[in-house]
């Protein structure tokens, strides 16, 4: 179990607090590319406790910038973007994507007004589909080339789930918490007697980037061991692979878990199926579809893996009370995985980068993972060259 000081640090992400600036000190999807579109152009975000409003003006330039105008508070959202920025549907004031204050309309043509003026605002840049922003301390480091967004050589698309009613943490903590799986996902429930009768090992081995889980589970009879390897990517993020049922192809994915505040949750999962035929540029705005959590009727579609998860998240309250935890041997992941936040918190305070930041322009030009399951048939990690 936790203290609630410690739970409060690690579940706490608005501006100024500890776990708030280290999710700051990292690139954070705020939106699909394909949601912005030239009929609406503009889509209201909140995310790690800010209102924002994200923008693509008809210059094609994306930008990030506080939700409400520093003139009268009007909202943004509902402003007109035009060449290098956007403008108040209020009184015409208009911001660019640096925030700065281009025009003030109504004032005199000599005023020294919007000189002084700086809207709040965040770099974005594309990738993969997705728009990416950055929220902490200069140098800005790099966006980090991830394989499922940078992969060009196949098919991607993305899927905007709705929204999660608790903390991103317990999304997280999920990913280090293998024996979930037979129990939680029912179409695994049939290995459960395999793996209670001839066992199964965990391994979670700390690596630049996160922590790479292993799972190496006995054949039936004493047959070869089955592995299953892939990490999560700290501090907020699940790489995937899973067997498409229709396609029998190997579908790659990153899920991205999104603090939209204490007890609010943005996902956004990218897919990636590899094709000889059919190509995805990185910097192409990739086709998305919304992921409804629940059906009409208000009830959780369970038949859906990604909504099981969901249900067992959410129904841990808003933010989980770590303090009436029982912790087993079998939630090693999770302790180890807070012991991690904790430390790349006070990494931070202490002004060091956290745990997996990029910076280096050579190691970025694509990062692939040694993601393996021999239970679909994935023997060995996909590579793709990079001209």
């Amino acid at each position: 179990m936790l203290t609630q000081e410690d739970n409060d640090l690690l579940t706490r992400v608005g501006p100024g607090t500890p776990g708030g600036e280290l999710l700051r000190r990292y690139w954070q999807p705020v939106a699909a590319a394909g949601e912005l579109s030239a009929e609406k152009p503009v889509k209201a975000v909140r995310i790690l406790g800010e209102d924002l409003v994200v923008f693509q003006d008809k210059s094609g330039a994306y930008g990030l910038i506080g939700r409400n105008c520093p003139h009268r508070r009007a909202s943004l959202a509902y402003g007109r973007v035009e060449e290098h920025g956007i403008r108040c549907a209020y009184h015409g004031w208009k911001f660019d994507g640096a925030g700065r204050c281009l025009e003030t309309p109504a004032e005199p043509k000599d005023s020294p007004l919007k000189n002084r003026i700086r809207q709040k605002a965040y770099p974005v840049e594309k990738l993969g589909g997705l728009l990416f922003a950055y929220f902490g301390p200069e140098p800005v480091p790099l966006l980090p080339r991830w394989d499922v967004l940078a992969w060009e050589k196949g098919k991607r698309w993305i899927d905007v789930q709705s929204v999660l009613q608790c903390s991103w943490l317990q999304a997280m903590e999920n990913s280090v918490d293998p024996s979930h799986l037979y129990w939680l996902h029912g179409a695994y429930a049939h290995l459960a007697k395999t793996v209670d009768q001839y066992g199964e090992e965990h391994e979670f081995i700390p690596f630049e980037y996160g922590v790479m889980k292993r799972r190496t589970t006995p054949g039936k009879a004493g047959g070869k061991p089955e592995v299953d390897q892939h990490p999560l990517l700290f501090p907020n993020t699940l790489r995937h692979v899973s067997k498409s049922k229709a396609s029998g192809r190997i579908r790659h994915n990153l899920q991205f878990r999104i603090p939209i505040d204490d007890t609010h949750t943005q996902v956004f999962v990218v897919y990636f199926e590899p094709s000889e035929t059919e190509r995805s540029p990185a910097d192409d705005t990739a086709p998305f579809t919304p992921f409804p959590l629940r059906d009409e009727n208000g009830e959780y579609r369970l038949d859906q893996v990604l909504v099981q998860d969901a249900m067992a998240w959410e129904s841990q309250g808003p933010i989980a009370d770590r303090t009436q935890e029982n912790l087993g041997a079998a939630d090693r992941g999770v302790a180890m995985y807070r012991r991690l936040l904790k430390e790349q918190i006070a990494a931070v305070q202490k002004g060091a980068d956290p745990l997996g930041v990029v910076r280096d322009p050579k190691a970025n030009r694509l990062i692939e993972f040694d993601v393996i399951n021999e239970r679909i048939g994935l023997t060995h990690p996909e590579k793709q060259a990079v001209a």
